[in-house]
């Protein structure tokens, strides 16, 4: 890996989804090279909408976003006073507020690009936080990519960061941890050039890689200048698939869980697969395990027909794995150790305040890919969590706990949360539009309403030992989440992955990253939701609820890709003065509470990136690109702070020739980086 940092680069070879083929092999299992596993004959919109009237007079007086709060509400079904409602939006602004510029976002945007660097605005510096390899917990050796042992790798920072979280252990704002999820290994890039053989790792390189896995938890200190410093702490500590996992809520200690290493099915060990996340209001971090499906070998050797059809629901192959780790440990072998495979796919939260305390896995919030697990505080106290599912034409998910939120940080608060998540009930959603189906082609034509929108169900699935789906028993809700969830009619989105509350308004936003396959024979076509076919750049999606009504209003903010392009859309503002914004993947809110997106697999030819946007006002739907990751890397986290932006960028120069040598001019490693301003003052001021 030759190349230089800064220097323009040949744009890679790529897979479907704008990514190399070795991160679509070593990341997902090349999930998007075969037959996505939700077959599933349920009902989605081009079906359902024949029947529904559609809604016209009050979006067409005054233009595409005249859409009152009266009028939002009334849709939900419930009282204009108890659902959040979605502002007006007067005119269309010509990228400034009143001669100013929105609050957040005034930077000049960042060009696309295909450099070897992480690009900012002018005006703007940045610093690499910690690598990979980088010492985490004490006796931590340097890292030496040419010696790479896994007793080293278990004490160092891991691989591939993906989700990134930046939480205050005081009241001063100086110091903080910082939890990253690793979300998967690339053996292949990892080990210098020849030294790895794909048809026969050895052991060591195996746990170099169990170790490489998980999440890290260290100490990060503000600097003077307004940088972020790793410190030696007591809290440091690495998470990994050797780490053991206490399993709880309606599914603790089920048979479906149990092994021959566990008779219990209560202890699991590791975490794989960690993709993005959330920081709960009581200090701790929900963690989403993703494709674990990849991991596991042997599937064809199942002949229980119902054991079968679970496991091709959750895209389980035959034959041996990529990486060979059943060759060293019979549980990644489905055919010696069936129920291991159940003990992934659940949100795991950890708890960074107490380094002693053992990591767990909520069983009462589903199994599937979770992309994410992001908290909202309903009015009545009750604790939402959001998940998608990030697979083609799978589900978006949330929990509702029983008990009720109790404030604070103290070790007894915590404690008391986090139990709020074993005891609940589990939704899917369902959405509806509200045009003709005529008008929604797949094309990505906007309807004569003006744009896409409608309502939403929540559908529930389970509470406790209570399934409310014909044929299934609660544990089978829980443990085969997916096969219930085509049961009652879910609706099929496109690759749903990040999913959080607005701190600022309320409304909740979901990235839905691409579905190529939408529209394809035997597939589900477009639908007002999902609005186009071959959907290669992806949408946001909006919808307001306090979180734990049933019905709710939905519409899109943005229909991604060129600028250029008929079919996208950013909130109806004018084309012409956003950036272009291809595959959205994970999103966070500043202070102001402007939406900033990262983006997974750039499908229009450059650099992934971070952008912002306000989600109010006159500039609703001004994408504006702040920055840019290096060539083939994808950009994660994010953390949008008053004076200060982290992004996790994973997997640098990945399957490209000639590849990346980000960031230190040698051997390319992931790495969290951030971005501050030059003058030390507000970030988009």
């Amino acid at each position: 890996m030759s190349a230089k940092p800064g220097r323009l680069l040949p744009l890679l070879t790529t897979h479907r989804t704008g990514r190399s083929p070795v991160t679509c092999e070593y990341r997902c299992g090349n999930q998007c090279s075969h037959p996505a596993p939700n077959t599933s004959d349920n009902e989605y919109f081009g079906d359902v909408v024949r029947s529904v009237m559609s809604r016209r007079g009050a979006l067409r007086a005054g233009g595409v976003m005249a859409a009152t709060a009266a009028g939002f509400a009334a849709m939900s079904g419930t009282a204009a006073a108890e659902v959040p409602a979605l502002a007006a939006n007067p005119g269309r602004g010509n990228g400034r507020q009143g001669g100013r510029s929105v609050p957040g976002t005034d930077f000049e945007p960042v060009a696309p690009n295909s450099r070897d660097a992480v690009t900012v605005p002018e005006g703007y510096e940045q610093q690499v936080v910690i690598r990979w390899g980088d010492p985490v917990v004490p006796g931590a050796p340097a890292f030496d990519v040419n010696g790479q042992t896994a007793a080293a790798q278990a004490k160092q920072f891991g691989y591939n960061n993906d989700f990134v979280g930046l939480i205050p252990q005081d009241g001063s704002g100086r110091r903080n941890f910082l939890v990253v999820n690793h979300e998967y290994t690339t053996e292949t890039e990892m080990f210098p050039e020849g030294s790895y053989d794909e048809a026969n790792p050895t052991e060591e390189q195996v746990r170099i890689a169990w170790a490489a896995h998980g999440l890290s938890v260290v100490q990060a200190d503000r600097t003077r200048d307004g940088g972020l410093e790793v410190k030696p702490s007591r809290y440091n500590r690495r998470i990994t698939l050797d780490t053991e996992f206490e399993v709880r809520g309606p599914v603790a200690g089920s048979d479906l869980l149990k092994t021959s290493a566990d008779p219990t099915g209560t202890i699991v060990h590791g975490t794989q697969n960690n993709c993005a996340g959330g920081v709960t209001p009581w200090g701790t971090v929900l963690s989403g395990e993703e494709n674990f499906h990849q991991y596991f070998a042997h599937g064809e050797r199942v002949t229980d027909p119902v054991q079968a059809e679970r496991l091709d629901r959750y895209g389980l192959a035959g034959g041996e794995t990529t990486r060979k780790w059943e060759r060293f440990d019979k549980r990644w072998d489905i055919s010696q150790e069936p129920n291991e495979v159940h003990r992934f796919g659940w949100v795991v939260e950890i708890d960074p305040n107490d380094p002693n305390a053992k990591p767990i896995k909520h069983t009462a919030l589903g199994r599937f890919k979770h992309e994410a697990a992001n908290v909202k505080i309903a009015r009545d106290g009750r604790v939402v969590v959001y998940s998608g599912d990030d697979e083609r034409f799978d589900y978006i998910y949330k929990f509702v706990s029983n008990g009720r939120y109790k404030p604070g940080r103290s070790a007894h608060a915590r404690r008391h949360n986090m139990a709020l998540l074993d005891e609940g009930t589990l939704y899917v959603a369902k959405f509806t539009g509200n045009s003709p189906a005529e008008e929604i082609d797949g094309s990505g034509t906007l309807p004569s309403d003006g744009e896409f929108d409608g309502t939403g169900e929540w559908i529930a699935l389970a509470s406790g030992d209570k399934s409310f789906v014909d044929g299934f028993t609660a544990e089978e809700v829980y443990v085969f989440t997916r096969l219930a969830a085509d049961k009652v009619g879910a609706t099929k989105m496109d690759r749903p992955e990040d999913i959080e509350p607005n701190p600022v308004t309320g409304r909740i936003y979901a990235a839905l990253t691409n579905n190529s396959d939408r529209g394809a024979a035997g597939k589900a076509g477009a639908d007002e939701p999902n609005p186009r076919n071959g959907n290669k750049n992806g949408h946001v999606l909006e919808w307001d609820e306090d979180g734990t009504e049933t019905k709710f209003r939905w519409r899109l903010l943005l229909v991604c890709g060129d600028p250029d392009a008929a079919d996208t859309y950013f909130g109806g503002f004018d084309k012409s003065q956003v950036s272009p914004i291809s595959c959205p993947d994970n999103v966070a809110f500043d202070g102001y509470g402007n939406l900033w997106i990262s983006t997974d697999g750039n499908a229009l030819g450059s650099n992934d990136g971070l952008f912002s946007v306000p989600v109010t006002g006159p500039n609703r739907g001004q994408v504006k690109q702040f920055l840019t990751v290096p060539v083939g890397a994808e950009t994660c986290g994010p953390v949008v702070r008053d004076d200060l932006v982290l992004v996790a960028v994973q997997h640098p120069g990945e399957g490209g020739e000639p590849g990346s040598s980000w960031p230190d001019g040698g051997h390319a490693r992931p790495a969290i980086v951030a971005v501050r301003k030059s003058d030390g003052g507000r970030i988009g001021a």
